[in-house]
């Protein structure tokens, strides 16, 4: 029998250690628990009466195991499958009523990266029958939010969390994952790593991957290093700390080469870089200047010209990338030799970077406003770190793997997943200024095999139209948000492409990804072999929660607190959470509760941990007291008309004012057709037919030429409710 190790507390930091109770039996259920885990536990909890609790037959780590067929060591033994429930529970209640600690022992599985448990739903929902006190504890390894820039030998620090004991009505499934989706947040908000200055973590990664990773500009194929983004960033930050004393920096500029140089430089200056929605009106344009205070602008020479609705400043106010850069390259290559033999402290000391970044602003993102007047969402380093840590750290994509970049800038998604991302992970990057010429776009992905797809569903009807199957061969994974994934868009890509589409979820103020679908993990045995098997993927989902977030589900219209299985408002809490809009305190009291950021959507989690969006709640209408569902409405019509196909968002459902029910159903549709009032009343024996409510069913359609959109591929809701009003 192998030696067992010494462990220590040393590398462990505790939380919730007043949780514990200081008499009697109860039932510990962990997050996971590895060998080493086990052995710390065993030091924290110091009881001499411990009695392990192991499913029959469980494939557990051979030290473990010989650690449990230790003569003073007890054990029971289940089987989740077919023990009776009953029996299960006396033997618990049994054991604790003697005053004995009784630890739960997860058996190995496979399992997506950093999960909130390694314990099955089934198992779970058995253990808490239990009639005894339950404390949740959480493990965080620092390798589980580790930056790719990080080097960790082993599991590096840990972090162990305990819950407040769940007993009575409390012992319930639902409560058990709030505690652990609560523990894991208060793990990674002590977290060190996450402290950092974004800045300084670029830095780490174009140095890192220099000579390796590439970005290569779609639009004209030219090929950049690492290490040339690094030294241009560097020599064109001492610009623009020349420049301008401002505290941010405007850019507009599109996916490429120069908008991932311009976004690094305004780090390295020591400022805050604002990517500027130059896809919106003059009037929110104007206003996103306003409020950030900018008065210098990295731009392009091309959309200067280009672009002549554009609100620009005057001429000495823009920073001309392409005119300057050119006559830099003696500047660029000193940085380039620089970055080449400091080490990443000294370098970030020379360029003024510091290592410490925590809540200090580091990105102003304006909201697309799809129902409103756009707000500045100030993202801090923390913020952007957590989200590259927690996205990086599910997906596991490897540095031979190549992501394709083509949401906007300005967008939260385009932003995080592929500026930062890309750099700190160490992934080769495509680029192309924009996602809707997918016939373009399919041929960047066949030519340079392209394994990650960053889409929206508005952007992936595009492909299904003039783009051959083949084209998509090299893609590894589809993933797609901004807006619902209809079943029929997934249906269709995936008969088309033989790629499955797995939808993910987020919002501007969670910088930006708080849910995604994953492939699900190969199983690591037979059936027999004692492993479990956690599902990654779940259809009509948009996936778990990123490690490090925490959620709670209140009721939509009272706001009382609720079981997260239960459908409700989905607030969020976190270290990827912003902390407010930019100098607008009323609208962040209005979104933001002690942390908690309430996001506006409807929804719930399942047995596993899976959300489920039901709809935003402005995108519901309430009908004689009924709540109806907008996106669900579209959902029936797309099926009812046969629009599965279309390549271009065809209709759009938005609720009007109505002076007898409250509000009335309006379907905004760019099919051509006969008189309309022939063509409602035909569709409304269809969705009839369909079995949908008649509150359901729109009483008046719109004809218009195209469904309005935003850059993003969202559906814009707010131009959408005007088209309805005017038309009244």
């Amino acid at each position: 029998m192998a030696t067992e190790p010494v462990v220590t507390l040393k590398d462990l930091t505790l939380l919730g250690r007043e949780n514990l109770p200081s008499s009697g039996g109860y039932l510990i259920v962990p997050s996971q628990l590895s060998f080493f885990d086990l052995l710390r536990l065993e030091l924290v909890l110091e009881s001499e009466s411990i009695v392990y609790l192991i499913e029959e037959g469980a494939a557990l780590h051979p030290l473990l195991r010989a650690h449990l067929e230790k003569e003073n060591v007890s054990a029971l033994s289940f089987r989740p499958s077919s023990t009776d429930p009953s029996a299960l529970r006396s033997a618990i209640s049994s054991a604790t009523k003697d005053g004995s600690v009784v630890i739960f022992l997860p058996a190995e599985g496979a399992a997506c990266p950093a999960p909130l448990t390694t314990v099955p739903g089934h198992t779970l929902d058995l253990l808490m029958q239990a009639p005894v006190p339950i404390l949740p504890v959480y493990m965080l390894h620092q390798r589980d939010l580790a930056l790719a820039t990080d080097q960790i030998r082993g599991e590096g620090h840990s972090i162990m969390a305990f819950g407040a004991i769940l007993e009575g009505g409390q012992r319930t499934l639902a409560s058990y994952q709030e505690s652990l989706f609560n523990l894991s947040e208060q793990c990674f908000s002590v977290a060190p790593a996450l402290k950092k200055h974004l800045g300084y973590v670029l830095i780490q990664g174009l140095k890192k991957h220099g000579s390796r990773q590439t970005l290569i500009d779609g639009k004209d194929n030219k090929k950049v290093r690492f290490d040339q983004i690094l030294a241009a960033a560097a020599a064109l930050s001492r610009v623009i700390r020349k420049e301008t004393q401002k505290p941010r920096v405007g850019i507009i500029l599109p996916p490429g080469a120069g908008g991932m140089i311009a976004n690094i430089a305004v780090f390295l200056a020591g400022k805050t870089p604002v990517n500027l929605n130059f896809t919106a009106g003059r009037a929110s344009i104007e206003s996103a200047i306003r409020q950030a205070d900018i008065d210098r602008f990295l731009t392009a020479d091309i959309l200067v010209r280009k672009m002549q609705a554009f609100p620009w400043p005057p001429t000495k106010q823009l920073i001309l990338m392409e005119r300057l850069l050119p006559r830099m390259k003696a500047q660029i290559g000193k940085w380039l030799l620089l970055s080449k033999i400091l080490p990443t402290a000294i370098l970030a000391r020379v360029l003024g970077v510091p290592s410490k970044g925590g809540d200090k602003e580091a990105l102003l993102l304006f909201t697309s406003g799809s129902s409103g007047e756009p707000k500045g969402v100030s993202l801090s380093h923390t913020n952007l770190l957590a989200n590259v840590a927690q996205f990086g750290n599910r997906l596991q994509m490897k540095s031979s793997d190549t992501i394709l970049g083509c949401l906007p800038l300005f967008h939260s998604f385009g932003c995080t997943v592929t500026l930062w991302y890309p750099v700190i992970q160490g992934l080769n990057i495509v680029t192309y200024p924009t996602p809707i010429e997918t016939k373009k776009l399919a041929e960047l992905i066949d030519k340079h095999s392209v394994t990650l797809m960053i889409a929206t569903p508005t952007f992936l009807r595009g492909y299904l139209r003039g783009v051959n199957r083949e084209q998509l061969n090299s893609i590894k994974m589809c993933v797609t948000g901004a807006e619902k994934l209809p079943a029929t868009v997934a249906e269709a890509f995936e008969a088309k492409f033989g790629k499955r589409v797995f939808e993910g979820y987020g919002l501007t103020e969670t910088s930006p990804v708080t849910n995604v679908n994953l492939p699900d993990p190969d199983p690591l045995g037979d059936d027999d072999s004692g492993h479990t098997w956690l599902p990654a993927y779940r259809l009509g989902s948009v996936g778990q929660l990123m490690p490090g977030l925490a959620v709670k589900i209140t009721h939509p219209e009272t706001g009382e607190p609720q079981s997260i299985h239960q459908s409700g408002m989905i607030w969020f809490k976190g270290p990827s959470v912003f902390n407010g809009y930019h100098n607008d305190p009323k609208r962040t009291a209005d979104v933001i509760t002690d942390g908690w950021f309430r996001t506006g959507d409807v929804g719930r989690v399942d047995m596993d941990g899976f959300l489920y969006i039901e709809g935003r709640l402005s995108r519901f209408s309430k009908i004689a007291g009924e709540m109806v569902p907008h996106e669900t409405v579209e959902e029936n019509l797309v099926k009812a008309l046969g629009l599965e196909n279309e390549s271009a968002r065809c209709i759009a459902i938005v609720g009007v004012p109505d002076a007898e029910k409250g509000e009335a159903i309006v379907l905004i549709s760019s099919i051509p057709g006969g008189p309309e009032a022939q063509e409602i009343l035909d569709l409304r024996y269809r969705l009839l037919e369909r079995g949908m409510p008649p509150l359901w069913v729109p009483r008046k359609m719109i004809r218009v030429d195209e469904i309005p959109v935003l850059a993003s591929g969202k559906l814009d809701v707010r131009a959408c409710e005007d088209i309805a009003k005017g038309a009244k």
